[in-house]
């Protein structure tokens, strides 16, 4: 059975008067030593006490999209494929071969063209215009969903030859590639906002990051022996889409958003890329990333130190042309939103606000608007 949706839930819900029912009614006839029977039903007590957090957990987990599956649930979906050797790219040099100014990766200009097929997400949290495909990546060796939703104007006839800038959609830790969409509301909400103009057609694309088993957070780095987060969110992922859609190659139509652990991401991933990424929004981020205790980036000292955005501002050959969004409340990002800002130099601009409200999928819910109104000011309609 399906671990977010309806059915799981109410089977959670039975659960729990039925475990009641149960203890009320073997409560008096249970017999033998008086140690068995306090055994017994302390045995009856914490089953009652069982489903009951069960039901609040899986109401949780749905209203949030923590967990997608039962193996990421369980820590055992491992989604490495391979570890290959992956050569940093030039910060100054196009990520992308078909980037009009020429050059880029060479490893990327070797691989074929990726066509895949999409289908719908099944998850009944996630608008049905969602849809999701299986990639492989060519260039990381990670193997993982990715669900795309389409402005829309896409399938409109008067923009059949335009291309649409992307917007990639980073969850927190432990996150679901189905958060952006089903907890956050992000299509749902821009699509009428997208219809009257008032924000830019985006493709928003969703990558699996809950890369490693064992409850363990690959932080959207490459990290020798162990997994290529980097370069499958910004190489193969940005590659399937421009090879499928009608996507823009021009890294000044690309962003990058985060909230939480996703918000960490997409500070670093933009700041380290502005070859792939014009914009990057962070809601509630950190830039050290020991801060999350289950990130394997935060136990090495090198890097962590590499992938603290600070630390990829201050060591940049020159300053990176990369707007960025940070907000987040007092002692809850907003500190590392200034010191980001702090040591920017231009071309790179940093916006920082303050937010007030909870660690929550409900506070960067009601950002989205906002936020992509923001994104619409640096990435505007052509």
């Amino acid at each position: 059975m399906q671990l977010t949706g309806t059915p799981f839930f109410i089977l959670t819900v039975i659960l729990v008067p039925v475990s009641i029912a149960v203890a009320l009614l073997f409560w008096g006839k249970v017999r033998g030593p008086e140690p068995v029977r306090i055994l017994s039903r302390l045995v009856m007590i914490m089953f009652c006490q069982v489903t009951a957090v069960l039901m609040v957990f899986v109401m949780v987990n749905n209203a949030n999209l923590i967990y997608g599956n039962w193996d990421d649930l369980l820590g055992t979906g491992d989604h490495v494929r391979a570890v290959p050797s992956v050569a940093p790219l030039d910060p100054a040099a196009p990520a992308n071969p078909q980037a009009p100014s020429g050059g880029g990766d060479a490893a990327a200009k070797q691989q074929p063209k990726v066509t895949q097929q999409f289908g719908g997400v099944g998850d009944p949290l996630v608008p049905g215009d969602v849809k999701k495909t299986e990639l492989k990546g060519q260039v990381s060796g990670v193997d993982g969903e990715v669900l795309v939703w389409l402005p829309p104007q896409y399938d409109d006839p008067a923009f059949k030859d335009k291309k649409f800038p992307v917007v990639e959609l980073i969850p927190g830790y432990p996150g679901s590639s189905s958060t952006w969409y089903g907890s956050l509301k992000v299509s749902e909400q821009l699509k009428p906002l997208m219809q009257q103009g008032k924000v830019t057609p985006f493709i928003l694309v969703a990558p699996r990051t809950l890369l490693l088993g064992g409850h363990t957070d690959a932080g959207c780095t490459d990290i020798p022996g162990k997994v290529n987060a980097d370069a499958w969110i910004t190489r193969d992922v940005p590659q399937m889409v421009l090879d499928n859609f009608r996507a823009d190659p021009s890294p000044d139509r690309w962003g990058i958003a985060g909230y939480s652990a996703g918000a960490h991401c997409a500070a670093k991933l933009a700041l380290a890329h502005p070859n792939r990424y014009r914009a990057g929004v962070s809601m509630s981020g950190y830039n050290d990333p020991a801060t999350e205790k289950d990130s394997l980036v935060g136990k090495d000292a090198k890097l962590r130190e590499a992938n603290n955005p600070v630390n990829i501002l201050k060591s940049a050959q020159q300053p990176p042309k990369v707007a960025m969004y940070v907000s987040g409340a007092k002692g809850d990002g907003y500190e590392d939103g200034q010191a980001i800002a702090g040591v920017a130099k231009a071309p790179t601009t940093v916006q920082v606000e303050e937010t007030t409200g909870p660690h929550a999928t409900e506070l960067w819910k009601k950002m989205v608007p906002g936020v992509f109104q923001w994104l619409t000011s640096i990435i505007p309609p052509q």
